[in-house]
């Protein structure tokens, strides 16, 4: 009788999630709602009854967890990278013919898809179940969000197949369940979210399951990485074999020469307005898998897709009046207040005008009537000044002599239009921006210090640097406004946990000039403390990847300044880790550099690089004299030219698999 009941369990489920599946990603229901409900209501009685066959990706389960404390960090497998940007037709055909650089006059092709904008999330699955599913974050560490993500109908649980995947895609609010859902909030009297995608994003990262369920979630697949045995030669490949899956999958398209990808680009553009999502351009990549690996990455963004972002709804406001702000690098940024205005969905009141030059360029002086867009449908952006419309009484803006927070001396950044503040040490808006920088989550991610309580610490002189906050002690917040002794204690105990992050998040938090999360990164694993470091000269420090004269003089001048010393010294007093841990940077390949070309047997491709990794050397898709090592598999492309012409060591599978043992 248990193995009848067990068996009609299993063919419920199946029959479930196949009528899901019809319903919310096809739009072909095959039953109607009240046949539907029948098999559902039966498949929860029957699990209430025999609550030992209940299991996790059973659909009555999709709203079945409990509220989450607190959102789990996850490190993910194969870093998410961020695209760089194309604004115009001159753009794209600049990228192309980056792309014809590097891989030369071989056959490709591109393949355009839609660009939803939404939120990026992964889902990992083992054996064709569902086991995680996280937020992008920095594209290294994400949120743990799996509560939220199952209770999305458009999300398999079980794959058709026993797999083991890590898909990619996009969490969105269909903008026509964006407007019903909206309108139900101010019915009853919450504030409406400004858009689609901040709702997506505010609902995948609640803490409570029922209240993402409540909410028109969708997901759209764009990619994934292989975990198992499954190998595709293209792009496209991957995006089918996610359709046959019971993924919804975004249209996309091939496109075999330049003009086609113009003409395809403007077609699928065109169609923008009859989605029932909002997109922020196009995304156009190179569909070869083996091109793309070969051509690599930069330290931000593959060098084999772009992002397209056409023009946008433009409107015409006011500039009520122009502020200067001062970043934590010094930087003056003027910035355009304007009458609010609603361009492409969202108020508009800002709009950043960049430099001194920038305005001059467009003549923005204060009370212009102004055409504004949001640059990419984000980023608001000043298009040009109606000078026909001028009265007379605009006002010229003139940047200011001096910084407008601490009246420091204001100097021009050599070959370049930007102004800074030289008074770095004393600069109260350079202290305020560079703590909020070493807190941030791309640095030492302290969890409850957001930016009103550093303000209240600075207004009150309890810290005035980034060192002073592992020198607060819990009674100092407790005398806050609105701070109990609960709250006081967990900021504490936040801060001190946050002694634990390594050396290449200290490095980051320090806020050095030029220097990011990739490039801190890179440091910390070739100078495996900061006394090493610092001891680096110039030509030292730019045999690291992805550093140059400019990046090497901005650590090296960081380093000689007196304050920052003093900072770095009370950093060490409090227990800091400014070194790498030993088990990090195995001195096996000791830093010794590889690249790869053609196709191994034994390993994939990842798999080598790890093992590389994993001893202690580096990975790297540019060929030249730095380079150590080019193992050259079957199939060797261009690389292997070049490196013969750079006198660099080609080894074959033999040998790079002797060296991994050794």
């Amino acid at each position: 009788m248990q193995d009848k009941v067990a068996r009609r369990v299993k063919k419920l489920r199946r029959l479930i999630e196949k009528h899901n599946y019809n319903y919310y990603v096809l739009a072909q229901p095959e039953i109607s709602d009240e046949e539907y409900d029948a098999l559902y209501r039966e498949l929860e009685q029957l699990e209430k009854e025999n609550p030992e066959l209940i299991v996790p990706e059973s659909p009555t389960q999709r709203v079945g967890a409990e509220p989450a404390p607190f959102l789990e960090k996850v490190e993910h497998r194969v870093p998410l990278q961020g695209l760089s940007n194309a604004f115009s037709e001159g753009e794209v055909r600049d990228f192309h013919r980056r792309v014809r650089d590097l891989i030369g006059d071989r056959d490709f092709n591109y393949i355009i898809e839609y660009k939803i904008d939404g939120l990026t999330a992964v889902l990992t699955y083992s054996r064709g179940r569902l086991v995680r599913g996280a937020t992008r974050g920095d594209g290294y560490i994400g949120e743990d969000v799996t509560h939220n993500i199952k209770t999305i109908s458009t999300i398999p649980l079980i794959l058709p197949e026993e797999v083991d995947l890590e898909v990619q895609g996009e969490v969105f609010m269909p903008q026509e369940s964006f407007d019903r859902f909206n309108a139900r909030r101010e019915k009853e009297g919450e504030k409406p979210f400004a858009n689609p995608r901040n709702a997506a994003s505010g609902s995948l990262r609640q803490l409570d399951p029922r209240i993402a369920a409540a909410r028109p979630l969708d997901f759209a697949a764009f990619a994934l990485q292989e975990t198992g045995e499954q190998r595709w030669d293209r792009h496209s490949q991957r995006l089918d074999y996610l359709k046959s899956l019971q993924f919804r999958v975004n249209e996309y398209a091939c496109a075999d020469t330049l003009d086609e990808l113009l003409q395809k680009s403007e077609e699928f553009y065109g169609r923008k307005d009859e989605l029932p999502f909002a997109i922020d351009g196009l995304v156009i990549k190179v569909d070869q898998l083996d091109l793309r690996e070969e051509m690599g990455a930069t330290a931000k963004s593959p060098r084999w897709a772009v992002a397209y972002k056409f023009a946008t709804q433009q409107e015409v406001t006011r500039v009520e009046n122009i502020d200067v702000t001062v970043g934590r690098t010094g930087t003056l940024t003027p910035t355009a207040h304007l009458e609010p205005v609603n361009v492409g969905g969202a108020v508009v009141k800002r709009a950043v005008l960049h430099n001194e030059e920038e305005i001059k360029r467009k003549d923005v002086r204060i009370g212009d009537q102004v055409i504004v867009q949001r640059a990419g449908e984000v980023i608001p952006e000043v298009v040009r000044v109606l000078k026909e419309l001028r009265t007379g009484e605009e006002e010229i803006f003139s940047m200011p002599e001096k910084c407008p927070v601490c009246g420091g001396r204001v100097a021009r950044d050599e070959d370049s239009p930007i102004l800074r503040c030289t008074n770095q040490a004393r600069c109260p808006a350079q202290r305020r921006e560079g703590i909020l920088h070493f807190i941030s989550r791309g640095a030492m991610n302290i969890d409850g210090l957001g930016e009103k309580l550093v303000d209240k610490l600075l207004g009150e002189g309890l810290i005035a640097d980034a060192a002073d906050l592992y020198f607060l002690q819990k009674e100092d917040l407790e005398k806050l406004e609105r701070m109990g002794p609960k709250s006081a204690e967990n900021v504490i105990q936040a801060i001190n946990s946050s002694k634990e992050r390594p050396f290449e998040r200290v490095l980051n938090a320090l806020g050095i000039r030029y220097v990011g999360a990739t490039t801190a990164r890179l440091l910390a694993r070739e100078f495996d403390s900061l006394e090493k470091l610092q001891e680096a000269g110039q030509e030292d420090l730019e045999t690291v990847s992805e550093v140059g004269p400019r990046i090497a003089r901005s650590i090296i001048d960081y380093f000689q300044e007196e304050g920052n010393k003093k900072l770095i010294s009370r950093l060490q007093e409090a227990g800091l880790q400014f070194s790498q841990e030993e088990e990090k940077t195995p001195p096996v390949l000791g830093g010794k550099r590889f690249a790869f070309t053609g196709s191994l047997e034994n390993f994939t491709r990842k798999e080598a690089e790890q093992l590389i990794i994993d001893r202690g050397g580096e990975v790297t898709s540019s060929i030249s004299g730095r380079l150590d090592y080019l193992v050259a598999g079957s199939g060797a492309g261009s690389k292997l030219d070049k490196a013969r012409e750079a006198g660099v060591n080609i080894i074959d599978e033999k040998e790079f698999t002797n060296i991994i043992r050794e």
